[in-house]
């Protein structure tokens, strides 16, 4: 199972009751950040899943609300006893980025891994059984979306493997994907194991027009969590000269995707009142949830 929080929910610049746009993951005891604007240390600690554990922290993009808390978390982790590389994944300029923020940060009791996912095609890495892809997306710079998806392994048809004759002692590696040979005999997965099963998926979207590369991407998602920088429809010409979404186009992507659930998040800091505007955009995508800071989901498999 997958634990997801919605660390914060606002784009540009933090308000009162509002901290920018994170979200994090955990899994098995490990965790994953998405985005570090500024102050994303206070609802991190008010979540209180603590700093140890955080594995990865992915980047959208490098502009400020997304990037700018980093040299503090990183020091904060450091405090929090953590020894084990640290990875950083975001699109190209990572490095660039990193070392700039981290003149503030040195000496840091762990090493930095620094990815760079491509920002011209889908982009794939893995991270401890969570596979990560990624998709470029509009925005007036390099940004990525994401697809957190935890596998899901195939069913172990014991009664077959008693059929066969294959001793106990073999079952777990075959359930894992290995092939093997005791004896005169090779077995291998697909004699024992059952159809590939659903994993869990989650998505997050920020900055960015729809298109219909993210219908793709974003299908058959658990929980999709995108951006809604404007809620009314009169500001959609401002959604498009800023490379941004209304909370209409945020939830026609969740429907023409086939997301289970939509979350909305990243929302202007003029918009003061997103519930308000709840009820016309789920005459869209039925759905839907105008996400708030803390908010907090356990994703089973289904």
């Amino acid at each position: 199972m997958l634990d997801v929080c919605l660390l914060g929910t606002g784009g540009m610049l933090p308000i009162p009751r509002r901290w920018l746009s994170s979200l994090l993951i955990r899994w098995n005891g490990k965790m994953i950040l998405v985005d570090c604007g500024e102050g994303t240390q206070i609802p991190l600690r008010m979540a209180a899943w603590g700093f140890k554990a955080i594995d990865a922290i992915l980047f959208t993009h490098y502009h400020a609300d997304h990037i700018a808390g980093l040299p503090g978390l990183l020091l904060t982790v450091a405090n929090s006893g953590r020894s084990e590389n640290l990875t950083l994944i975001g699109p190209p300029g990572l490095k660039k980025i990193v070392d700039g923020l981290t003149v503030i940060s040195p000496l840091l009791p762990y090493e930095l891994k620094l990815i760079e996912l491509p920002d011209a095609e889908v982009g794939e890495t893995s991270l401890h059984q969570i596979l990560i892809k990624s998709l470029p997306v509009d925005h007036s710079l390099a940004c990525l979306a994401y697809s957190i998806e935890l596998p899901r392994s195939r069913k172990f048809n014991a009664a077959r493997a008693e059929a066969l004759n294959i001793p106990v002692y073999y079952w777990k590696s075959l359930q894992q994907g290995f092939t093997l040979t005791y004896g005169n005999h090779t077995i291998s997965p697909e004699m024992v194991l059952g159809d590939l099963r659903k994993g869990i998926k989650v998505c997050y979207c920020t900055d960015t027009r729809p298109t219909e590369d993210l219908v793709t991407f974003i299908s058959n998602s658990d929980l999709l969590i995108c951006e809604g920088m404007y809620a009314k429809e009169e500001d959609r010409e401002k959604a498009i000269q800023k490379k941004h979404m209304t909370f209409s186009e945020a939830a026609l992507l969740a429907r023409e995707g086939h997301a289970a659930e939509l979350w909305l998040t990243h929302y202007s800091p003029s918009l003061t009142d997103p519930e308000n505007y709840i009820e016309t955009v789920r005459t869209i995508f039925r759905n839907t949830i105008t996400g708030r800071d803390l908010q907090h989901k356990t994703l089973k498999y289904r």
